[in-house]
């Protein structure tokens, strides 16, 4: 062939590509729809270490090993944690609590969080442990609780129930169904 014909076919090439390319345009509410019919993530973030400041002081750590979002849900977005999280809350005065789980998820118009799966809560400044399997902890009233059986560590008891609501610093709780010794002070 001839130059002269290679360079027309080479341009008819062109021309179809770019067409080809300018043609295959979504519309993002179709992918998010797609996305959600096929129930897939919108998003994956892998290797999460996330630090929240406010006025420049650390007050939230959050590290994960993987998170999805399906902030494409219209009823109920969500994240998931499917591999686990580790929250730390750090107050003003230095006290913190640690929220450990082998699963979790967290509905974002709720703000109701469910983690699962080896749960343990610890706050340092009180030493008030909680070790359960299933835990709802609302974000916006900052409360706890359970139907599940319970395992709560204070400095000098161990109790043991089905059942379980407390504070987020675990400084005020109540169980359902417990078992154990408690000491009261009189």
């Amino acid at each position: 062939m001839t130059k002269s014909v290679i360079h027309i076919i080479l341009n008819i090439a062109v021309v179809f590509s770019t067409a080809m390319f300018f043609s295959c345009t979504n519309d993002v509410k179709e992918v998010r729809d797609f996305l959600a019919d096929k129930n897939l993530p919108l998003g994956r973030a892998e290797n999460i270490n996330h630090k929240h400041t406010d006025s420049g002081r650390i007050n939230i750590k959050m590290k994960a090993p993987l998170m999805l979002d399906f902030d494409n849900r219209e009823e109920h977005p969500y994240s998931e944690f499917p591999e686990g999280i580790k929250i730390t809350t750090i107050e003003v005065n230095g006290d913190s609590i640690t929220i450990e789980g082998g699963y979790a998820k967290s509905f974002k118009k709720t703000e109701v969080a469910e983690i699962r799966k080896n749960v343990v809560i610890y706050n340092y400044a009180q030493k008030n442990k909680l070790e359960t399997e299933q835990i709802y902890w609302d974000q916006k009233t900052h409360y706890f609780f359970t139907e599940k059986k319970f395992t709560f560590y204070t400095q000098t008891d161990t109790i043991y129930g089905t059942g379980f609501e407390a504070t987020e610093d675990l400084k005020t709780w109540w169980v359902k169904n417990q078992t154990g010794i408690i000491n009261i002070k009189e």
